[in-house]
């Protein structure tokens, strides 16, 4: 690419505020595919898509078949209904996701935009892959900072805490492995004492905040990063509702609801806009040399 061509336009990724500067790939039905999610460019993982609406579809289903969380598909299509969306609706998929402003290594965990991102070890096997996620809910954050796994678990027993316990008086003091566990199939522990990346017997709450704290993923997600990670694996958790970066000669900017505004999408299906604190400085820092060349009437419109 020729870097002294004006930017024309600002690329917003699908799960930004503005869908109409979404950047697509061609159309896509059927299943999801797999190995696009694997496909690193620049700063970007994957590409964003587009989906027709088959009959029968919710957009819980759609989320799921695309490895999407629900809080993202929903942001991407605020118009849409998510449990009887019209036929033929053309959906946003925001497949393509700029990696988060931390070490990229190990595992990084993005609250903002509600997905875990793994990092092989160099020299190691497989590529880099993104997972929606299930995050605390108010009240019970998720903690942001750094730990590490520290224990691996199949099959794991849940020991409810004695608050959940006072909340639901008919659960067991343990629940075993099986379709009743909230544990899912695979446990990874954290050095933070009490809570685990693990799976689910709910798949619908990924992408969504309503844990006590703990990282959910989809059944089929937990089993591929538990093969994948190793004891002392390093995990770091940040909160970064504004992402930017550069794919394929092109400045992104990929802007997620917060977490209060996630709350409003669950409670309401849409959420009130808000200030993005320090937008301009993130983009022009981002962009350095060419940031005179952005288009700013665009990205104000994705801050919108």
């Amino acid at each position: 690419m020729n870097r002294e061509r004006p930017i024309s336009t600002v690329k917003a990724l699908a799960a930004a505020l503005a869908v109409q500067l979404v950047v697509t790939a061609s159309a896509a039905g059927g299943a999801g595919d797999g190995a696009e999610r694997h496909v690193l460019l620049g700063d970007m993982l994957g590409k964003p898509r587009h989906y027709r609406v088959r009959t029968q579809d919710t957009l819980l289903d759609v989320a799921r078949r695309f490895e999407l969380g629900y809080t993202e598909l929903i942001a991407a299509n605020p118009k849409t209904d998510p449990w009887l969306p019209k036929p033929g609706t053309e959906l946003i998929l925001p497949t393509g996701h700029l990696l988060p402003d931390a070490p990229r290594t190990g595992i990084i965990i993005n609250l903002a935009d509600q997905r875990l991102y793994y990092f092989p070890p160099q020299g190691g096997a497989g590529k880099v892959a993104s997972f929606p996620i299930g995050i605390g809910k108010q009240g019970f954050k998720t903690p942001e900072g750094g730990t590490r796994i520290v224990r691996k678990r199949t099959d794991p027993y849940w020991i409810p805490p004695e608050s959940v316990r006072a909340e639901y008086p008919e659960l067991p003091k343990v629940v075993a492995p099986g379709p009743n566990n909230p544990l899912g199939a695979f446990a990874l522990d954290l050095g933070w004492p009490s809570y685990v990346i693990h799976g689910t017997n709910i798949p619908w709450g990924i992408g969504r905040r309503v844990s006590r704290g703990c990282i959910r993923l989809y059944p089929e997600d937990i089993a591929d990063l538990f093969s994948r990670v190793e004891l002392g694996t390093a995990i770091t958790v940040v909160d970064q509702p504004v992402k930017v970066g550069w794919s394929e000669g092109e400045f992104y900017v990929e802007i997620h609801p917060s977490q209060a505004q996630a709350d409003e999408i669950e409670n309401t299906g849409g959420f009130t806009p808000q200030r993005i604190p320090e937008l301009d400085y993130k983009i022009v820092s981002a962009a350095g040399k060419h940031a005179k060349r952005l288009n700013w009437p665009a990205i104000n419109r994705a801050a919108r």
